[in-house]
């Protein structure tokens, strides 16, 4: 049994609620996803709106399909060589962790 409450108006619903795909996105995919969708499949659109380079917004959005189960491939390091993934990190654009599991997929 699921319970879903509004915060604003203490309305509550429950019962037994199918989940969705898109359910388990936290905010920042659906964010993602949303630009991705509004600028019909623009990457470039999507690129300006995360503040990061192509290949890092291919990246995002690559994983972002993986959670969905979309992707389809094994992951692809996104056509990034180690000096972009390097510079990516280095501007912040790439957390460690999304780095060295590209660098490793270089190797």
């Amino acid at each position: 049994m699921t319970r879903l409450g509004c915060g604003s108006c203490g309305t509550e619903v429950g019962g037994i609620f199918a989940s969705c795909e898109f359910c388990a996105l936290d905010a920042k995919d659906l964010d993602t996803l949303r630009v991705f969708l509004a600028s019909r499949g623009n990457m470039r659109e999507l690129e300006r709106h995360l503040g990061v380079s192509y290949p890092t917004a291919r990246l995002r959005f690559a994983q972002l399909l993986e959670r969905l189960g979309l992707s389809g491939e094994p992951d692809q390091p996104a056509g990034m060589t180690r000096e972009q993934i390097l510079s990516e990190v280095a501007a912040g654009a790439l957390t460690p962790v999304e780095a060295t599991r590209l660098l490793q997929q270089l190797s």
